[in-house]
């Protein structure tokens, strides 16, 4: 068996700001909360298959997400269609997001594949992408990954 992801953890400042954001902008449900002080934390999932746990939030960061450090580089989420990528696109601006790039962009040059790319509110790198349906986007960057450079 190859090994697959099972849930995502990441350190945030603020636990509350950052459940209204994943739950609230992005839809996750939460379903586990660690209240006691100096151990709060957050199980969210999609609500279904089980309940199992998809992004786990715990409040022990001291700062922002730093993007020159090892480690996480970007957290991509995938949605069903390029429609619904554009339904998140425009829930993220009301909440007043901004994005690395104008609209839905390509992946590469010519791909069907593309997204959106943003920052959570510690300044962790997102994106969330659909398969197909983004044959004609502008590709941000010619010769490299779109998402390897936001």
């Amino acid at each position: 068996m190859t090994l697959r992801t099972g849930h995502i953890g990441l350190n945030v400042t603020d636990l509350d700001r950052s459940l209204a954001f994943y739950r609230d902008v992005l839809g996750f449900s939460l379903l586990a909360e660690g209240k006691e002080e100096g151990r709060r934390y957050a199980f969210l999932g999609d609500g279904e298959g089980g309940g199992q746990p998809v992004l786990t939030l715990w409040q022990q960061a001291g700062g922002a997400y730093s993007g020159d450090r090892a480690g996480l580089h970007h957290l991509a989420l995938a949605a069903g269609s390029v429609e619904r990528v554009r339904e998140y696109e425009a829930a993220l601006r009301a909440y007043g997001v901004e994005f690395a790039h104008e609209g839905v962009v390509a992946h590469r040059e010519g791909s069907a594949s593309g997204g959106i790319f943003f920052h959570d509110p510690d300044g962790t790198r997102l994106e969330i992408f659909a398969p197909e349906g983004a044959e004609g986007a502008p590709a941000p960057h010619e010769s490299a990954p779109t998402c390897g450079f936001f």
